[in-house]
């Protein structure tokens, strides 16, 4: 038996491990590594298919940013055969078809080998529900499995996958648990990661989607507000109705009630016809109100009556309307302190706040940035026509070690300027691959506090000693991988091995160290265990 059949006992042990799965947390998790244990791969990814676009929920063997990224199957034409059928589908080493997961296989970066790649469509009462793909170093190692059992275990993931989801469902009490992909105003209408406070402000938006509390969004600029306020809106029994957006900073104060509640045509100077409000716009809706701590005081006592009553008055009519709005607000300042400084009312800020959602910082999240970066990777690629475009693992270090005042915003333009640099590098070194690798050069406009910036400054190169001032070529990776590897060995040294210090002197995560020394050759598994 080569190493890749799958004999009747592999099977058996494949289905007790997927029956087990279903009831853990990690279901997910428990389901790619059942199928990398029945079938020999480096690789594996589970990915769930929402109206045509497939979104990874689990892997093994590939770089952090995937489980950001989002993959529109029209787009990737291995992802397209996979789908089109319903048997699996093998792929040849020297296969034209541009692999979706180029230079992101652990160890590998852009230059991977020759390889087998598998994909397994999932489908469950005729819908395709999922895929499994397979990616292994050696060439060939899928084509001696028999097709029959790998229709068996397709069959038995789908309705493992399908059981999963359900139960999923389930435990998150919301019929709005599995959101469908899509893009509003070209944002992510998903809250893309997997921090502990990210899962709490998951939990706390699903506790309180389903009622019609006026909800306080508060949280820094860029942290991403809004999205929550959709969210919100998206899980409440409104969904089918609208959701309208105000920005209270941006109105001039004498426009204010017009903009909120409406006029009659010859209120004002201007007014040459009558005017719908943002209140009746968002009748039996949802009304987010941004900015609300830039508000003037003279217009909140008319706005918290307005929410008191459900009632409404044009400017210039005398008829006061009846209206069904729930109300959402969002703001970065702390309007508590505005309460205690007698810049809000309090009044309007206790009606405001019945459920706050306090939206955490990007620094905050930790373990979320490559999540992050990979999804605004793949947004970016697919904007600038590219095949492939991916994050080398310096670049990832570089984005994790950074503390982000601008939080998600700024990572999403940091991001978008990468990708714009990486495109016309790759340009001019007329690269052939077809993937566009963003590396440490590319990440223009970061202000990396003085700790770590000074590290890099003024850590020496192994090479320094026998540079010229040649012109000869540099290899630019090699130069990269020198310096951290001294400016690790340095703040090894200076803290006696202690890596968890060691760590912190170069403001970084203790585990991200701990990889990026392993990929450096200078990992120590005895002290440190990823």
């Amino acid at each position: 038996m080569t190493v890749n059949q799958i004999s009747n006992n592999a099977l058996l042990s494949f289905a007790l491990d997927l029956a087990s799965a279903v009831t853990l947390p990690n279901r997910f998790e428990q389901l790619v590594n059942a199928v990398r244990a029945t079938i020999n791969c480096d690789a594996v990814v589970l990915l769930i298919n929402h109206h045509g676009v497939l979104a990874p929920i689990a892997q093994r063997g590939l770089s952090e940013d995937l489980m950001g990224r989002r993959f529109d199957i029209d787009e990737h034409p291995r992802l397209k055969e996979i789908c089109a059928g319903h048997y699996p589908v093998r792929f040849p080493s020297d296969s034209p078809l541009p692999d979706p997961y180029d230079g992101m296989v652990l160890g590998y970066g852009e230059h991977l080998p020759v390889h087998s790649c598998m994909g397994v469509p999932l489908y469950l009462e005729g819908k395709l529900i999922g895929v499994v793909t397979l990616d292994s170093i050696q060439p060939g190692v899928f084509d001696e499995i028999d097709n029959r059992a790998l229709e068996i275990i397709s069959t038995m993931a789908a309705m493992t996958l399908n059981t999963s989801m359900l139960m999923t469902r389930l435990e998150s009490q919301s019929q709005h648990a599995q959101q469908v992909l899509k893009v509003m105003s070209e944002q992510p209408s998903e809250m893309i990661g997997q921090s502990k406070v990210m899962q709490d402000l998951k939990q706390a938006i699903q506790l309180v989607a389903s009622s019609d509390f006026a909800t306080l969004i508060e949280g820094e600029t860029g942290v991403g507000k809004e999205l929550v306020a959709r969210s919100l809106h998206e899980q409440s029994s409104r969904s089918d109705a609208p959701m309208v957006y105000v920005n209270c900073a941006a109105i001039p104060q004498h426009l204010i009630e017009s903009e909120l509640f409406g006029h009659v045509k010859g209120a004002f100077t201007g007014a040459d016809r009558d005017r719908e409000g943002k209140f009746l716009l968002a009748d039996g809706g949802t009304l987010l109100l941004d900015e609300i701590g830039e508000l003037p005081l003279e217009v909140q006592g008319t706005l918290l009556r307005a929410i008191q009553n459900q009632e409404i008055q044009a400017v210039g009519k005398d008829q006061v309307r009846k209206v069904d709005v729930r109300i959402l607000a969002a703001t970065n300042r702390h309007l508590e302190t505005e309460v205690a400084e007698q810049r809000f009312r309090a009044d309007l800020f206790h009606r405001l706040s019945v459920f706050p959602l306090q939206v955490p910082a990007l620094r905050e999240r930790q373990g979320d940035v490559p999540l992050l970066a990979g999804f605004f990777a793949e947004r970016f690629r697919r904007k600038l026509g590219l095949q492939q475009l991916t994050i080398a693992a310096a670049a990832m270090e570089l984005l994790d070690a950074y503390h982000w005042p601008g939080n998600v915003r700024e990572l999403e333009h940091v991001i978008s300027r990468a990708a714009l640099f990486a495109k016309a590098d790759a340009v001019k070194s007329e690269r052939t691959s077809g993937i566009t690798v963003i590396t440490p050069s590319h990440l223009t406009g970061l202000q990396l506090n003085n700790n770590f910036h000074k590290k890099i400054q003024t850590a020496p190169l192994e090479s320094d000693a026998t540079q010229d001032s040649s012109d000869d070529t540099i290899d630019l990776r090699e130069k990269t991988d020198t310096y951290q590897r001294n400016m690790i060995r340095r703040a090894l040294e200076q803290n006696n091995g202690n890596w968890t210090k060691a760590a912190q002197q170069l403001s970084m995560d203790r585990a991200n160290l701990a990889r990026l020394a392993k990929r450096l050759g200078i990992f120590v598994a005895k002290e440190v265990r990823i």
